[in-house]
Parts: structure tokens; sequence; C-alpha cells
């Protein structure tokens, strides 16, 4: 699946935008809905790189933050959720 590598950001922050402002999303949910723009909607799971990389952009740009089970988590990894950054 080739993705635009702008595209997973663009996605992450659409579906941060559609939630209440304290809510998250699950990487997977920015996967499936960049395969269902593609036209591949079945091959999700070949997206999560993409995902994982913009990511990873977002945290270290500070535009969003990180938690697994209402934890803040200060990078990736294993198992995340997605979530606004908290303006101070």
């Amino acid at each position: 699946m080739t993705i635009d590598t702008s595209a997973p950001r663009a996605a992450t922050l659409a579906l941060l935008a559609q939630r209440a402002p304290g809510a998250t999303i699950c990487p997977s949910e920015v996967a499936r809905a960049l395969a269902a723009a593609t036209g591949d909607a079945a091959d999700w799971r070949g997206a999560m790189p993409a995902v994982h990389a913009a990511v990873d952009r977002l945290v270290a740009d500070g535009v969003v933050r990180l938690s697994w089970k209402r934890e803040a988590l200060a990078s990736r990894r294993g198992p995340y959720r997605i979530g606004r950054a908290r303006r101070s």
C-alpha cells in the first residue's frame, strides 16, 4: 500500500477533531481510515508503519499525547492511544 506521507498526520488530526476534547483514538482507527481512502480497506495493517511514524512526529511536535489505560506515555511503545496534547 502506498500512502502519501502527509496522509497519516492529516487522518490522525481529523479523527481527533471529530472526538470530544479529552477523547483518544486508536492508531488502528487511523490505519483503517487510510486503507479505506486508498480503496484497500482490508489492508489496514499495511498502513500501520506510516501511522506510527506520523504519531512519533506529532508527539515530537507537541501536537498529540500518548497514553495506555489512562497512564501517560512519554513515547510510543506497545499498545497506545492518541489524544490531543494538553495545553497549559
